[in-house]
């Protein structure tokens, strides 16, 4: 029994475990959060609904990586870093043009749906904070998981800000926010994986 791994195959199991679990929540929230976002015209639950599909993306990069060499394992994170930056450039361009051409947020859509999110951010958060200080790829998810708390957070302040001033500016302010979360986090595990 000296030469077996059993251990490294119970980590990867149980991490692949995890990770399946971690991309379906993030895959349904996508699919329930865009909608809405698009109903409610909201470029903070876009936004976020987005980030939530960058985390799905994430987290099926990270499946690939589970079980692999550590160079594959940087890659993956390195991937997810660049897949993060790309994301948050292509939104910011989409806030620019509803800064010039206008919108209409419903603020009771933006905070109910945002609340609804924070609650599957939580679940994937509790999930994956023993995984915190671990390999490189479980580390990014880690990190895409704790940047859409602050992000959900910030839409159901934005929608309550909406309501009470009556304008857009509030929900264009944090999908804003939101885009510099994701780019910061992406160059975040970028860095780390460099570092590796």
């Amino acid at each position: 029994m000296s030469d077996c791994d059993c251990s490294v195959d119970i980590e990867s199991r149980e991490q692949s475990r995890l990770l399946w679990v971690l991309l379906a929540i993030n895959g349904v929230m996508f699919a329930v959060e865009f909608s809405i976002g698009l109903l409610a015209e909201s470029m903070g639950l876009i936004a976020d609904s987005l980030d939530m599909l960058a985390d799905a993306t994430v987290y099926a990069i990270s499946l690939y990586a589970v079980g692999k060499s550590a160079r594959h394992k940087i890659t993956a994170a390195t991937m997810s870093g660049i897949f993060q930056i790309v994301l948050g450039l292509s939104l910011m361009a989409e806030i620019g043009r509803r800064f010039y051409v206008g919108s209409d947020p419903d603020p009771l859509l933006m905070v109910g749906i945002s609340m609804l999110a924070l609650i599957a951010n939580i679940i994937c958060l509790t999930l994956i904070s023993k995984h915190r200080n671990g390999e490189i790829h479980m580390r990014a998810s880690w990190i895409f998981s704790k940047n859409d708390v602050i992000a959900n957070s910030g839409v159901i302040l934005a929608g309550g800000l909406v309501q009470i001033l009556n304008s857009r500016w509030p929900d264009l302010l944090i999908g804003i926010v939101i885009v510099l979360v994701v780019i910061r986090g992406g160059n975040t595990i970028i860095t780390e994986a460099r570092n590796e």
